[in-house]
């Protein structure tokens, strides 16, 4: 057990942003949900360690590059510089940020290539690709777009329909063009490199179920593995930005090789300014700890290639990987046309302080992989409300008082019921950090402070202020209020650490740790002046903001996901543009006949990535029966019985795994989902949507 003589030693790694775009407001979630933990912890006096960096590697940074004319080498760095700044601006302390384009990361990733070599987990395969002859490069699947095999629809990718759901190989694609010269591809033949992971199965069954996982992750691993797992393709032809493979010319890892031990590169970069052991922390029989923040959407990397590859290359495994959801911005995907598709720059510019949106964040978080949204409005009164009407209001109501009146000396009493309930709290809300149930710590703390405030209220300074012979007691009343407002900073300094240091300079305290519970301001102590804190947020500067973010859909790239951005060079297309979407009419409109429909059976469709059968009750005689792409988001069983709604008047579409007959409605984007919609009680089988 790790004591104030022997703390636990903890590396702690966010997920590598992606060097091919700015960071926003969904990628912060992230961050800060990672940071608010670090720092916690530091505050309990362990040895904390917190390390990330750019992702740089990959076709769409060569691309990228290419087209702006300059090298990827000075691509990625001007993105590791605004980076940089975005995060140190938002409190986001890392160690560490690095970048997996160093020395350090070329030498480890063929270090652990050799080592799963000599394990016996590499082989060679012959395989068929497109090839982009313009270009002269082979294609990955997502840079590959045509005619759906199964439902014609125009220009989907690769690798799965977007339309239909369903899934396929990019040859079987009709008519297929590439999507970076728009080219027609030709097939040849290349040697690709795969990692044995179909031979690390059961290793992986037992370890996804070891605890080191979030229950619902270790559910949806355990989809995958229902299929069986596949082998690894690890390598990619050239020309590709990344390192290359030894003894292999003309080969380069695949950039989701290299990326996850870019977290190992930059904590030796770290050893190597800190003189800290790298092999205490990553060796195989390591006794440290090692904890991974990421999003849902990259849980497969993480929770089955990456331990794999630390187990076989023997390297120490995760202790545990935290999965969190995606961000929503009132209520809907972060858009464009909207002005919600914010940068962490743009917020800066219109509302200032960063800690605002690390409050509401942790007051939305909690440690499960829930989407969180981000209401604008809430958004305002949130902060209005807590952080200036609860918190700053203590300090602000008292503090003058002692400044104009006693010279700044406080006089505290010898034992105040709120001061110790306050106290009391201590270790509920230090389990709710730990847990990263963040928003169970936050409404603790609030209701701590309304106890302050009622405090404050019924002792009313001001009037006392007024009376004669009260001095002593405004002096005690002032005093008991600010050794609240004291305990309060220090629950609240990992979510607002700026704010917390400038209160610590006001009191003229020391850097409060987590020990600091157990101490009280004392009398004879003195404060400083006191001066306005925060200020309240104007609806005006949201408005502004999303008004300057508003933009013309026309011909505008497609934002990567936030989270998936970071590594999917397989979910990046080159020349992905949109345009706004061609309006219809009311008549188009009338001729789709949408019906409640009951799900009476749900089942797994066997070879089926992404589908469920099922049973639709529309008032028939007969249950139609729909194939619909929602596999990774609902448990069969869970949807017998539920209410959605489908196109009834679809042609029937005969597929591989048999006729569907209609097409169930839900609502999906890059964050999250699909997520099936469902009609307010009272709706019935068969009934029309209008």
């Amino acid at each position: 057990m790790a004591t104030a003589n022997n703390p636990r030693k903890i590396l702690v790694t966010s997920a590598l942003p992606y060097a091919n775009g700015s960071i926003h407001l969904g990628h912060l979630v992230e961050y800060i949900q990672t940071d608010i933990w670090v720092r916690f912890h530091k505050m309990q006096g362990h040895q904390v360690h917190y390390v990330c960096a750019d992702d740089t590697h990959g076709t769409p940074i060569m691309l990228r590059a290419e087209k702006e004319g300059i090298t990827p080498e000075t691509l990625i760095a001007n993105v590791h510089k605004e980076h940089s700044a975005d995060f140190s601006e938002f409190l986001v302390q890392f160690d560490n940020y690095y970048s997996t384009n160093a020395p350090e990361n070329k030498e480890l990733s063929q270090s652990i290539y050799k080592k799963l070599k000599a394990a016996g987990k590499i082989s060679t395969k012959t395989i068929e690709q497109f090839y982009d002859p313009v270009k002269n490069m082979f294609l990955p699947d997502r840079f590959i777009k045509g005619e759906c095999p199964k439902c014609h629809a125009k220009d989907q990718y690769g690798d799965s329909c977007e339309v239909c759901g369903a899934t396929y190989n990019p040859t079987e694609l009709i008519n297929a063009y590439s999507a970076v010269s728009g080219s027609a591809p030709v097939r040849k033949e290349t040697e690709h490199y795969f990692f044995k992971l179909s031979e690390c199965e059961q290793f992986l069954k037992d370890w996804t179920r070891s605890g080191t996982l979030q229950g619902e992750a270790a559910n949806k691993m355990g989809e995958w593995f229902e299929n069986g797992l596949n082998d690894w393709d690890i390598s990619r032809d050239a020309p590709y930005f990344g390192f290359e493979i030894p003894d292999a010319p003309g080969k380069y890892f695949y950039v989701w090789l290299d990326a996850p031990i870019g977290y190992m590169a930059s904590f030796k970069s770290l050893c190597a300014k800190q003189g800290l052991d790298f092999d205490e922390y990553w060796a195989k029989d390591s006794q440290t700890e090692l904890y991974h923040f990421i999003g849902k959407d990259i849980l497969y990397f993480h929770a089955l290639f990456w331990p794999a590859t630390l187990e076989f290359s023997e390297h120490r495994k995760p202790t545990q990987i935290f999965a969190h959801g995606f961000l929503t911005v009132n209520g809907e995907k972060m858009s464009k046309s909207r002005g919600t598709f914010i940068t962490a720059r743009s917020y800066l510019d219109y509302i200032k302080n960063p800690e605002y949106l690390r409050y509401y964040y942790a007051a939305k978080l909690n440690s499960t992989m829930e989407d969180i949204d981000l209401n604008l409005e809430d958004f305002v009164a949130r902060v209005n409300s807590d952080l200036v009407g609860k918190y700053i209001n203590i300090a602000s109501r008292t503090a003058g008082f002692i400044n104009k009146r006693f010279e700044g000396q406080l006089n505290p009493s010898a034992n105040n019921a709120v001061v110790s309930e306050i106290k009391a709290s201590a270790n509920v809300i230090a389990e709710s950090y730990a847990e990263r149930e963040y928003g169970k710590a936050l409404r603790e703390i609030m209701r701590l402070a309304d106890l302050a405030n009622g405090f404050v209220a019924e002792k009313a300074p001001w009037v006392m202020a007024k009376q004669e012979g009260q001095d002593s007691a405004l002096q005690e009343v002032c005093s008991d209020a600010l050794e609240m407002f004291r305990l309060l900073t220090l629950y609240l300094k990992p979510v607002l650490p700026k704010l917390a240091g400038e209160i610590e300079q006001f009191l003229n305290i020391a850097p409060l740790s987590w020990s600091a519970v157990a101490t009280s301001l004392l009398s004879q102590h003195r404060i400083n002046a006191y001066e306005h804190l925060i200020t309240r947020v104007d609806a005006k500067q949201i408005e502004a903001m999303t008004e300057a973010n508003k933009e013309n859909l026309q011909a505008t790239p497609t934002p990567a996901p936030h989270s998936q951005q970071r590594h999917a060079e397989h979910q990046q297309a080159a020349s992905a543009e949109v345009a706004e979407a061609e309006y219809i009419s009311i008549d188009d409109f009338t001729k789709v006949d949408l019906r409640i429909a009951k799900i009476v059976n749900a089942e797994h469709v066997e070879g089926a990535e992404k589908l469920l059968k099922l049973s639709l009750d529309i008032g028939e005689d007969k249950p139609r029966q729909v194939f619909a792409g929602i596999k990774s988001a609902y448990d069969p069983a869970t949807l017998i019985g539920r209410l959605t709604v489908m196109v009834a008047n679809l042609a029937p579409r005969k597929m591989k795994f048999g006729m569907s007959e209609g097409m169930v409605l839900a609502a999906s984007d890059e964050r999250g989902g699909p997520f099936i919609l469902s009609p307010d009680e009272g709706a019935a089988p068969g009934m029309k949507v209008k």
